[in-house]
């Protein structure tokens, strides 16, 4: 089984980590874009280009399923990958956890980048899974690109600016952008009062993880032989992880992966 993944730059390695942990034996393709990035300024047709551009070259290497590991691309570009790949290549988009943190209770805070919050994609899926659920949307500037580059400085700084527009007695925190779930836990530091129930976090790698197994027609098989190749590709070029992947445990846990040949 083989199991692609598409983001702008290292998003993908929470949902690619997660899958490792479900199928260590699944040959992974990472697809990412070092001459595009960021993607988030781009204006909606760009944006799409650039994923499209992204979701051939995986899909070159016949993949079982393909998984669009970022949240700015599942919103602008997914139909036409859909449209361009279906039904020959199942692809899966990440969609923020809204819908779970809600049902848990709030009240729930949103963090995503600033073209996010508060654009009506995001507010149509939080009429549609939060009604009734008190809900604070919270941008974070320059946090996605600070976690891309593993500038701690600039992660710690982000971090606390979002937590600052965080209320105090929020329990559940959506994390908008695949690139937060790499420094999830300096996330709940920041937003977790003293002597308070623990705050809850929500993520979309592990469902997403999941879905694109479903898709691909495979069962979970955690305790399979760490048999899987990896596969990187930059802009289209076959390449070497990034040392920066290595900063974060997601990445590190890819190693066991062998290095795929031609």
């Amino acid at each position: 089984m083989k199991i692609a993944l598409l983001d702008s730059g290292i998003g993908l390695l929470a949902a690619t980590a997660a899958v490792h942990r479900l199928r260590p034996d699944a040959d992974l393709v990472l697809s990412n874009d070092p001459d595009g990035m960021p993607w988030g300024p781009r204006t909606p047709e760009g944006i799409t280009e650039h994923a499209l551009a992204c979701a051939r070259a995986a899909a070159a290497h016949r993949p079982d399923a393909l998984i669009v590991a970022c949240n700015t691309a599942s919103v602008h570009a997914l139909e036409a990958i859909r449209a361009e790949l279906e039904p020959g290549l199942p692809v899966v988009g990440t969609v923020p956890a809204i819908k779970p943190a809600a049902a848990d209770g709030g009240p729930v805070a949103i963090w995503a980048t600033p073209a996010t919050t508060g654009s009506p994609y995001q507010r149509g899926l939080i009429r549609d899974f939060a009604s009734g659920v008190a809900v604070t949307e919270v941008p974070c500037p320059g946090l996605a690109d600070a976690v891309e580059r593993a500038d701690s400085a600039a992660i710690e700084a982000a971090v606390q600016a979002a937590a600052e527009l965080t209320p105090a007695d929020v329990r559940s925190v959506v994390l908008g952008c695949t690139h937060y779930e790499l420094v999830a836990e300096r996330i709940r530091a920041a937003v977790q009062p003293p002597s308070a129930p623990r705050v809850s976090l929500y993520g979309s790698a592990a469902a997403v993880a999941a879905q694109a197994l479903r898709r691909a027609g495979a069962v979970p098989m955690p305790d399979a032989e760490p048999t899987g190749t990896l596969t990187v590709l930059h802009s289209g070029r076959e390449a070497e992880l990034e040392p920066v992947v290595l900063t974060y445990p997601e990445g590190r846990s890819l190693m066991a992966a062998a290095p795929a040949h031609p």
